[in-house]
């Protein structure tokens, strides 16, 4: 009992250090404190486990603050269905790079767009579900996009594993985990993405008899590659096949082309099939479907050198909406 008092006394003095000081890092409290550092990570364990305080940075340095919307849940009169719905479908980065999930993160995103909550979060459902639709056995069909776009269609499936944004809310949890997972190169949030992403990846595999699965390789040089981590963590047990990207004198992404005409051309004279096995069934798969040229000519590319005798499936882990969009940010 008497543990327990001292333990609440302590967590009260950090949460009182931490108000008055804006924020605070464990070197500054453990010599406020005195105490060891071993026994403040356990007290600020305890406060982050309570959603009393939050954290920034990453070693060595780190600053811990008050959670903003601590307990808000209690002035929000919200259905425990929709909270839920909510929590396993959203997420946002703030502007300062903190990860705020679920429905801590949407009333961060109401208040910082001055949207009432409640009434929000009913749209956000309703919208979000207006996506849902279109996903069968947790995938998107993206193929009529290929068809609608390009005079030849290589491709006899495409699929996305979501959208990257949807209207008024923007990115999709799929979307921020993306665009985070190769903007900051953070491996933890990588692995986060592959691991939600390879259940669907293997259904693929076993729906459509893939023996063979190729990885669009990256423009962007980058110390940790996405498309590389994705390759080695999915452990896959199909042969790889050899897709290399021609590094030019000026490497041009296809994010920076915004003709549908130059994003063909940049594909069709960039990516290259380093590859003299033959397979029955193919995978092709990309981090996002913009305009989808890449996928569908390097499609042509594996039907010209006539290493396919089945069929060939593309897959992008988001795809827009719209026809030809450009997802500039990935």
């Amino acid at each position: 009992m008497y543990n327990n008092i001292m333990v609440t006394q302590t967590n009260k003095r950090i949460i009182e250090y931490i108000n008055k000081h804006g924020q605070a890092t464990i070197k500054e409290l453990v010599d406020y404190f005195a105490i060891s550092k071993q026994a403040l990570f356990r007290h600020i364990n305890n406060l982050q486990a309570e959603n009393k305080i939050t954290k920034i940075g990453r070693p060595p340095k780190v600053y811990y603050f008050l959670k903003e919307t601590q307990k808000k849940e209690e002035f929000y009169n919200i259905d425990k269905a929709l909270k839920r719905y909510i929590n396993e479908n959203y997420l946002i980065i703030t502007p300062a790079g903190e990860r705020k999930d679920g429905w801590e993160g949407f009333v961060y995103w109401c208040e910082r767009n001055n949207q009432p909550v409640i009434k929000t979060a009913h749209e956000y459902k309703k919208t979000s579900d207006k996506y849902k639709v279109w996903q069968k056995e947790g995938l998107i069909n993206g193929l009529n996009k290929i068809k609608n776009t390009f005079k030849k269609n290589y491709l006899n499936y495409l699929f996305y594993l979501d959208f990257y944004s949807i209207e008024r809310f923007g990115k999709t949890k799929l979307g921020q985990l993306l665009l985070y997972a190769k903007q900051s190169q953070n491996k933890k949030i990588i692995k986060e993405l592959i691991l939600a992403i390879k259940p669907k990846i293997e259904h693929i595999i076993k729906k459509y008899k893939i023996d063979g699965v190729g990885f669009i390789p990256p423009t962007v040089k980058r110390e940790v590659q996405f498309m590389k981590e994705l390759e080695n963590n999915l452990s896959l047990k199909i042969k790889k096949i050899n897709i290399a990207k021609i590094k030019t004198e000026i490497s041009v992404p296809q994010k920076t082309l915004s003709k549908l005409s130059d994003r063909i051309e940049n594909a069709k004279k960039t990516i290259i099939l380093e590859e003299k096995s033959f397979y029955k069934n193919i995978l092709l798969i990309d981090d996002a479907v913009g305009s989808g040229a890449t996928l569908n000519e390097t499609a042509g590319q594996v039907r010209k050198k006539k290493i396919c005798s089945g069929k060939i499936v593309g897959l992008a882990i988001t795809g827009s909406y719209k026809g030809f969009d450009i997802i500039s940010e990935i």
